[in-house]
This record gives C-alpha cells, sequence and structure tokens, in this order.
C-alpha cells in the first residue's frame, strides 16, 4: 500500500531529474547525422515453476498453472528463434533484456545475441519477482549477481544497462545501480531523448523505453490485435520520423519472444518492421542497441543531455 499524501506542504518527488521539456534543449545528431535512433529489444524472461508471480496466458489457476508456465516457456524454446531470425533476414540488431536466470537457464540464446553482436541488458533475476520489495541490502545483492552472472559467460562483458522485473523500482535503486556501475537505466518512461538522472554516486542516464508502446501492454492489457499493433508500429515511426527533424530521438520496439514469436503474430510485425528498413526518411535513422546509444551520449558536450 502506497502512504497516505501529506495534508499540508509540498507533495513527494524523487529529485531524480528537473523538468526540462523536450522543446527548447540543445540540438544534437547521432552519428553520421541522423536524426532517429531506433532499437529493437528482446525480453529474455524466466520463470520457476509454480512459484512467484508472471505473465498469465488467461485468468489464473490455481498452482502450479502450467497454461501459463508452457505459454512462458515457450518464448525461450521456440518465440525468440523467431525473432532472431526476423532480424537477422531484415538486418537489425539486436539488443536482449535478459533475466540471470535465463543466462543459466536458456545459454544458446545468450549466445545467439552474442553471436549477432548483440548488446545484454540487465533485467533483474527472474521476472517472477519486483525488487520494490526487497530491503536494500538484498536488492543490492541481487544486482550484483545479475551483473556478475552475465559478465560471466563466455564472451559477455559486464552489462552496462538495466531494466527492472515489471519495470518494478524502490526508492534506492538508481542509486544501487549507479554504485554497481551500470552506466544507464530503462525504468524512467519519461521521455524520448536520454536525460541525466542523479544518484547518491553520480548520473546515470535515463535510457527512452515506452511503457506505452510496449507489446505486452499492448496485447495482453488492452487486447489489441497483431495486425493492430504492426499499424500502431507504422504510425510511431512515421510519426517519429517527421519529428525528429526538429530534435534527436529514440524510438524503441521492444518484443516478449512469448507473444510476437507466435506464428499467428509474426507476418504482421515482419511487416511492421520492413516498414522500417524500407522507409522513405531511411537515411536519416540509426538501427541500433541502447549501449551504442550511451556511448554517443557520453561523447557529447557538457550540457547538451539534460
Amino acid at each position: 500500500m502506497m502512504p497516505p499524501l501529506p495534508r499540508t506542504g509540498p507533495l513527494p518527488h524523487h529529485h531524480r531529474f528537473d523538468y526540462v521539456p523536450i522543446v527548447g534543449r540543445p540540438d544534437y545528431s547521432w552519428p553520421e547525422g541522423r536524426r532517429l535512433a531506433i532499437y529493437v529489444t528482446l525480453l529474455v524472461e524466466s520463470f520457476p515453476f509454480g512459484a512467484g508471480i508472471g505473465h498469465l496466458i488467461s485468468r489464473a489457476h490455481p498452482g502450479p498453472d502450467v497454461r501459463s508456465y508452457g505459454w512462458r516457456e515457450y518464448g525461450n524454446r521456440v518465440g525468440v528463434w523467431r525473432l532472431l531470425d526476423l532480424l537477422d533476414e531484415l538486418g537489425i540488431p539486436v539488443s536482449a533484456m535478459v533475466n540471470s536466470t535465463s543466462v543459466e537457464l536458456a545459454p544458446q540464446v545468450i549466445s545467439a545475441v552474442l553471436d549477432r553482436g548483440g548488446e545484454l541488458i540487465g533485467h533483474g533475476r527472474t521476472n517472477a519477482e519486483r525488487q520494490a520489495e526487497m530491503a536494500e541490502s538484498d536488492e543490492a545483492q541481487m544486482i550484483a549477481s545479475v551483473r556478475d552472472t552475465i559478465a560471466g559467460f563466455p564472451g559477455a562483458t559486464a552489462p552496462r544497462g538495466w531494466l527492472g522485473p515489471w519495470l518494478s523500482e524502490s526508492p534506492s535503486t538508481p542509486d544501487l545501480l549507479r554504485e554497481a556501475g551500470f552506466d544507464y537505466v530503462c525504468d524512467w518512461s519519461v521521455d524520448d531523448q536520454p536525460i541525466r538522472m542523479r544518484t547518491r554516486s553520480g548520473p546515470i542516464l535515463a535510457m527512452p523505453y515506452s511503457t506505452d508502446f510496449n507489446d505486452a501492454v499492448q496485447i495482453m492489457t488492452h487486447h489489441h490485435t497483431a495486425r493492430e499493433f504492426a499499424r500502431m508500429t507504422v504510425d510511431r515511426i512515421d510519426e517519429m520520423a517527421r519529428q525528429s527533424v526538429h530534435q534527436p530521438l529514440v524510438c524503441t520496439i521492444q518484443l516478449h519472444p512469448l507473444i510476437f514469436g507466435q506464428p499467428h503474430r509474426l507476418p504482421a510485425l515482419r511487416e511492421a518492421l520492413r516498414h522500417v528498413v524500407e522507409h522513405p526518411d531511411r537515411e536519416s535513422f540509426w538501427l541500433t542497441t541502447p549501449g551504442q546509444i550511451h556511448q554517443h551520449c557520453a561523447g557529447l558536450p557538457e550540457g547538451t543531455i539534460p
């Protein structure tokens, strides 16, 4: 339960960043003068059998909920491979937000991402838990464990980015991430440009990641079809291409293999992603990964990133 609001005085505030509207900010471009950075990321998640929380295929069943467990497991066994094939087909770089238990339970997926030159992003231990419910010492230990598990995988390096399971955070999460060596966090879906957040150990970058334009939200919560989501993808790309003439932007396309790795949804997704790579403004697009966006921002003059 959330604490009650104070009866007098200012409202509670996070004090992580100031309000800086997107209009009037310093202008800059992505590499080679490009204006719209686009990254596609796969959510590689693992769930224990008969315990914890998780995505539901329909209403919850008494545990163990084999229907929902099997649907989630399909994503790592089948769906993610279909999505990797699709990204290969279209020449789109891959990034993967991975639970550290997926590193242990589905190592072939991790190898496949690395073999493609992709980026691994920390995504907690498992999506069966929320870190907001952890004590600070436990959360710090979990973050370090995720970092070290990914870094210890053959061919991998320590992840620089983080997305919390269910985008869940405690009041200390940005501080703990910075102290663990992370450079950016995707939990704060507040902007179409990267912005700097304050932590007790120095700034961390808030990387754009849309909670509204998210296949889990649009398909599972709002009950849109794959065709409707594909139409949204086309509209989103077209509109952000127009807006990026005036300001550099980041467009995110996040995909859950258990959702868009299903055969009946893949044709619509293929059409939408083909629209990206064949777009009339394609020369102004930068198909990239979140880590490359962070690296570019780190090289910009001081004061460019709000």
